[in-house]
């Protein structure tokens, strides 16, 4: 695919002896609307070079350059000069590099030999798989196929919260008042009433808190009867986890949770000992942070437990070693940024400098439209039967709709789940928001559905035409305005990839594929593509054809599948 912007860069540069190539690609930018030009190069940082006005420079540079076949008029505007792409070489370039590259179109090697490790979903052992955990959940599983497409060697690691307190507790409330049975005929709501029925009695039996802490020091010092619960816990909230990761089409790599850091504690305290790092603090053992305007990170408790912040750094060292990471990602929740901030500079203390390729992630919080979620008090709303009641609900339509679809039922669920997935990756991740069912359900406006739909309607176009798709075509009859809007976007998706990368932003690709979906929608109703001249409706399928690929491609980097009948 032609690179327009060096292309300008090589011009200038040749027709400008005192530019080089560099310097001129560093100028150029794309203006605010295309009436402007496709690319423009601002001459204000010239001015001072060139001892001029910069409306002077533009228009010495326009006289120099004269005409060139990449650009059907380069023209000068006060201290601007704009480019504007020949629309039928653009056209040619674009859809030519679609059809040869097909489903990889958008991919690169910028990534390859190095490791990315993605952490994400890492839901509590025992409790609920809620609606909280989505964000987490798919935000991380687009990063991972992101990443992957770019050509990282990716890792997906979900950290289960599989240690810690809570286990005492729920041990202490299963001893007291469980039911093996019970418990396995609906595990997480059952393990759910137990956690809520300690929290509740502990108010009352203060007793209840020193209970479950002893418990929990019997699980790291490996007593028997505390492994052997802590284990069936986690084998049937897993098989539960697993349900809705498989509805998802989610898989990990790795399962590695906080407990398989259990045993590499001891160690990486040592090491803190040796460092000189590690101070004493009302028995506890503590790093001072102050200095970093943070408060202390509480590494090991007075009893001799450990914390979440010692598990984390002796996860980071060993995934440093055990996959020597280019970044290691973890996409966790915004209220968590003191104590990533926190641990990263304790490794960073303990003089490990790769502590600035562990990358926090972060995204706003989802809560109830009755307020906030809460486990404690059993007020949550579980993922699963979101995702069930969204495939109800595209039941529903297409029962409406379309009545004679086959595969009613697959398609409703690529829908459905699709819908779900697209709502969470709509919005920057940063920005908390009210979970509602009406919204998360809704199918109109710039929803999942909507780019579906406009996938599924290219195949049916494609189809229907009976006609063997090439490359080879009159490009010439693809330089309408309808035609080119949907040309330039298909050309900056490649980029709009890369940028979701760096700033680890689906949103960018979803935001990107519904402007595809807009802009195909309107050349579909603007221009007939089965019309009778063969050689521009060779032409229109052909640009069917890419934004077909390119949509599937981009719903596949969300995590989500494109259905070609609906």
């Amino acid at each position: 695919m032609i690179d327009f912007k060096k292309v300008i860069s090589e011009i200038v540069s040749e027709k400008v002896e005192t530019l080089n190539e560099k310097e001129v690609e560093e100028l150029i930018e794309i203006p605010p609307n295309y009436e402007m030009g496709d690319y423009a190069m601002p001459c204000f940082k010239l001015a001072k070079q060139f001892r001029k006005a910069p409306n002077l420079i533009a228009e010495e540079i326009i006289e120099v350059l004269g005409e060139n076949q990449y650009f059907e008029k380069i023209e000068n505007v006060g201290p601007y000069v704009n480019f504007f792409i020949n629309k039928k070489i653009l056209a040619e370039s674009v859809l030519k590099e679609v059809f040869n590259k097909k489903g990889q179109y958008g991919a690169s090697e910028i990534g390859v030999g190095k490791n990315v490790i993605v952490e994400y979903s890492s839901p509590n052992i025992a409790k609920p798989f809620h609606i909280g955990h989505i964000r987490s959940t798919v935000i991380g599983h687009s990063l991972y196929r992101i990443y992957k497409f770019l050509g990282f060697n990716t890792i997906g690691i979900n950290h289960l919260g599989d240690y810690g307190t809570q286990f005492g507790k729920l041990i202490v409330s299963y001893k007291k008042w469980g039911n093996r049975e019970v418990i396995e005929s609906n595990p997480i709501p059952e393990l759910l009433k137990l956690y809520v029925k300690f929290h509740e009695e502990a108010e009352t039996d203060p007793e209840l808190e020193n209970k479950a802490r002893a418990w929990f020091k019997k699980l790291e010092e490996g007593n028997e009867e505390a492994k052997s619960i802590w284990q069936w816990f986690r084998d049937i909230s897993l098989k539960e986890f697993n349900r809705v990761y498989d509805m998802l089409n989610i898989k990990f790599d790795s399962y590695a949770g906080e407990s398989f850091y259990s045993d590499k504690m001891p160690k990486v305290i040592e090491e803190m000992e040796q460092k000189d790092i590690l101070t004493k603090s009302q028995g506890a053992d503590i790093v001072d942070l102050e200095a970093y305007d943070m408060p202390p990170a509480l590494i090991r408790k007075s009893d001799g437990s450990t914390l979440y912040i010692t598990r984390d750094i002796a996860a980071a060292i060993y995934r440093k070693k055990h996959y020597d990471f280019y970044k290691n990602v973890y996409v966790v929740g915004a209220e968590q940024k003191l104590h990533f901030d926190q641990w990263r500079k304790v490794v960073e203390l303990m003089g490990y400098e790769w502590a600035k390729d562990c990358i926090h992630v972060p995204f706003g919080m989802v809560s109830l439209e009755e307020g906030t979620m809460s486990t404690r008090k059993g007020r949550v709303v579980f993922l699963e039967d979101v995702l069930k009641k969204a495939i109800d609900k595209t039941k529903a339509i297409i029962k409406e709709r379309n009545p004679n679809l086959e595969d009613r039922e697959e398609i409703a669920k690529k829908v459905g789940i699709g819908a779900v997935i697209f709502q969470e990756l709509s919005n920057n991740r940063i920005k908390d928001y009210v979970f509602s069912w009406d919204r998360t359900l809704s199918f109109e406006g710039e929803t999942g559905p909507y780019v579906q739909y406009t996938h599924a309607r290219a195949c049916s176009v494609l189809k229907k035409a009976e006609v063997e798709i090439t490359d080879e075509v009159d490009y010439s009859q693809l330089t309408n305005e309808q035609v080119v809007n949907v040309v330039r976007l298909i050309e900056s998706f490649p980029q709009t990839i890369v940028n979701a990368m760096e700033k680890n932003e689906p949103s960018f690709i979803t935001r990107h594929i519904v402007d595809i979906a807009q802009a195909f929608n309107k050349f579909y109703h603007d221009c007939p593509i089965l019309s009778e001249n063969e050689e521009m409706k060779k032409a229109r399928l052909l640009l069917v054809y890419a934004v077909k690929t390119v949509l599937q491609i981009g719903l596949g980097l969300l995590g989500i599948e494109a259905p070609e009948k609906m």
